[in-house]
This record gives structure tokens, sequence and C-alpha cells, in this order.
């Protein structure tokens, strides 16, 4: 079930890519309110305001980015966090960093697809140093086995599997950047091995949020993978932070170009 989920969800990811626009958008919007929804509902048990009001925040920022604005996008989110931390102080911190957490998984990829010339280029950027990461920490840390990452969050993971992934990752956008023809790839060798990194440490942070609450996997929506928090948890922090990053060297109309052009 695990391959056969997999099988289905790349096509659909990479197809959204290619056909940005509206498409593009409503599926990371679709994924968003579900990250927001299991965050919510499934690890924290939060009553049904916060999630309608994540769940608003979320819809509303995905049609702002889908009319072909952003940076509003980003605008709409920031604002749905003021509200949250305004509305719910008893779980204040948990309920503002649950849309925050969700709003990276829309943000991210939107900022980054919406440059005309190097958004689909990035999105396969990222999409290959984040599934390489993901596939080679999980055959290497089986194969070498070794010393535990962080025995304390996540027993399974090695640091053997750490390093497998971050050298699968960097070579997977390696060779993306290369077919792309993306200049000075030195440079694009460093930016792949940060957001391999980056995307181990998301994996890392979603285990210790459902260690926290005792919770094994965040949902059971995906057969064979468990949720969507548990699919996209190292994608959506290398998606944010590579989307920053390209944001203050290129502005958000030319994340993708601040990202990959050095």
């Amino acid at each position: 079930m695990r391959v056969v989920s997999a099988v289905v969800l790349a096509p659909l990811a990479i197809g959204a890519v290619l056909v940005g626009g509206w498409p593009f958008v409503l599926f990371w919007t679709v994924a968003a309110i579900g990250v927001h929804w299991e965050w919510a509902s499934e690890i924290l048990g939060l009553p049904r305001n916060p999630q309608a009001v994540g769940a608003g925040t979320l819809a509303f920022a995905g049609l702002v980015a889908g009319m072909g604005h952003p940076g509003l996008a980003v605008l709409v989110l920031a604002g749905g966090l003021a509200a949250m931390a305004a509305w719910f102080p008893a779980r204040r911190a948990w309920c503002v960093g649950g849309l925050a957490y969700a709003g990276l998984v829309l943000a991210g990829p939107v900022v980054l697809r919406a440059d005309a010339v190097w958004g689909v280029t990035a999105i396969f950027f990222l999409f290959a140093v984040v599934w390489a990461t993901d596939v080679l920490a999980y055959f290497g840390g089986r194969t070498f086995g070794g010393p535990k990452l962080a025995p304390s969050i996540s027993p399974g993971k090695t640091w053997s599997g750490g390093i497998t992934g971050a050298v699968g990752g960097v070579v997977a956008g390696l060779l993306v950047a290369a077919l792309a023809e993306v200049p000075n790839l030195l440079a694009v060798a460093a930016l792949a091995l940060v957001l391999s990194a980056v995307s181990q440490a998301g994996d890392l942070f979603e285990s210790a949020v459902k260690r926290r609450f005792g919770v094994k996997d965040s949902s059971r929506i995906i057969p064979g993978h468990g949720g969507l928090m548990d699919r996209l948890d190292g994608f959506l922090a290398a998606a944010g932070a590579a989307a920053l990053l390209g944001a203050m060297r290129g502005g958000l109309d030319g994340a993708a170009h601040g990202l990959l052009v050095w």
C-alpha cells in the first residue's frame, strides 16, 4: 500500500507543478488544510473553533494565491496567525504553531512556483532533494545501522541514514539543476545539502510533536503512509526554508531565481 500510494500521489504532485495556476494552488491548499486538520484534531484534539479559523485562513490564502497574488496570500496567513493568537489564548502556542506549520505547505511551494522562469525548476529541485533524502536515509539506516541520530525523539533514525540521505539529496538536486542548466553547481550542491538537513530536521520535529502527544501517525488518510504530516513533514520544512531564502534574495516574484541562481 505504501508503494501504491506513492505511485498515485507523486504523479499528481508532478502534474500540478507542470500545469501551474489554479490546479497547483488548489493541490497545495487542500494539502495545507489537511495538515492543519491533522495537527488540530488528530494530534492536539482542539475544539472546532480553532480548526475552523485555521481552515478558513488557509482556504482564503489559497484563493488569493490562485488569483496571482502570492505575496498577499502570505499576508493573509500572517493575519490568520494574529487572529489565532488573539482568540484562543488557552493553547495559544499550539494553535498558532499549527497554522504556521500548515501554512508552510501552501506558502513555500506557491511562492517558489510564482517565478515564471525558474519556478518549475525550483519545485522539481525540492522534490528531488527531499524525496532522495527520505528514501536513501531509510535504506542507508537499514543497511549500515550504527549510532542513533535522535533516540529520544525517533529511535529508528541513525547517523548513517542521515548521512546517506544527505548525500542522496545532494546528488539528486545536482542532477535536476544540471538538466535545467542552473549556473554555479557548487553553490547548488551546498544549497541541496542545507535543504536536505532542513528536511531531516522537519521529520524529527514532527516526530517530537507526535511523541509529545502520544500519537503514532498523524492520521490514516494515506494508505501505507499514515497522514499528510507524515508524508510532508520534511518537504514543508525544506519548502519553507527555500522560499524564505529565495524571497530574501529575489523578492516574492523572483523567489525561485533567488534560490537557484548564485
